[in-house]
């Protein structure tokens, strides 16, 4: 049987929000996951804010953004696909 190693550090709640807010993690995870929550007050308040910006991100528009902020998150998008190649 697989046994679940140490508390998560905040490293690893940070690569595993999206996950997270996704609701991706399976139970053992999402159990580890909330238990440092209940414990660490700078995760618990990361998470606060990943979920606001998500909730205000959900409402941009694209006439909200300047034309230099449109042309740096295509640059942004155009590397991160060909890293991914």
């Amino acid at each position: 049987m697989l046994k679940l190693r140490r508390e998560l550090v905040c490293q690893e709640m940070v690569e595993l929000i999206t996950d997270y807010l996704e609701g991706a993690l399976s139970r053992a995870q999402r159990r580890r996951f909330e238990t440092h929550l209940a414990g660490c007050e700078n995760c618990t308040e990361y998470l606060k804010q990943m979920r606001a910006t998500i909730n205000a991100t959900g409402r941009l528009r694209a006439e909200d953004l300047t034309p230099e902020m449109r042309a740096e998150f295509g640059d942004l998008y155009r590397r991160w696909r060909s890293e991914e190649d």
